[in-house]
């Protein structure tokens, strides 16, 4: 298993940034907006029906610093011009971020 996330593992994985409209995630991004617990259902069913491999992944990601996992999403938007990646990796939506992983971290 791999110890960092690469921009495959998030073009695998595109449309789950891509559910929302990018004007919608950008007023949740601006409002903190605690998107775990507003969907955490959803969550932890997707969380049950992970293979080891999605798993191993995810635990990547919560291990992983903001900033770095920014210049992911940053790269990402270079490569697909998606507005979501870029409202993402802006260094102001980090605090958003970062709740949205502590609640990840607490579900897990």
């Amino acid at each position: 298993m791999e110890n960092e996330i690469t921009y495959d593992d998030l073009k695998e994985h595109q449309h789950l940034f891509t559910m929302a409209p990018s004007f919608i995630l950008r007023a949740m991004a601006k409002k903190n907006s605690n998107l775990v617990r507003k969907f955490q259902p959803t969550i932890e069913s997707h969380l049950n029906k992970m293979n080891d491999e999605q798993k191993g992944k995810l635990e990547v990601i919560l291990d992983s610093d903001v900033g770095d996992l920014q210049n992911l999403m940053k790269q990402a938007y270079i490569r697909t011009k998606l507005k979501q990646y870029q409202i993402l990796a802006d260094p102001k939506n980090r605090e958003f971020i970062e709740i949205n992983l502590n609640e990840l971290r607490k579900l897990i």
